[in-house]
């Protein structure tokens, strides 16, 4: 085998165990992910309601969605 097939088939087995990983990670942080989504949107639209700046409010909705989309994950 020489090196150039070598690196296409090592290139092939990173991206096949990479897209596995990627998929596992995307089922079981579902929540995660779409309460991080949700919190974004809410406090962009009460940081924009409030006069306190869409992107701060995007922001901490951010991490608070994200933080009670883990514990649902957690304790689903």
């Amino acid at each position: 085998m020489n090196k150039t097939s070598q690196f296409i088939s090592n290139k092939a087995k990173l991206i096949a165990i990479t897209s596995i990983t990627l998929a596992t990670l995307l089922t079981t942080a579902c929540g995660t992910v779409t309460g991080a989504a949700v919190g974004a949107g809410a406090g962009a639209a009460v940081g924009a309601g409030t006069g306190h700046g869409a992107k701060k409010g995007a922001l901490i909705g951010t991490g608070i969605g994200a933080a009670v989309g883990a514990v649902y994950d957690i304790t689903k």
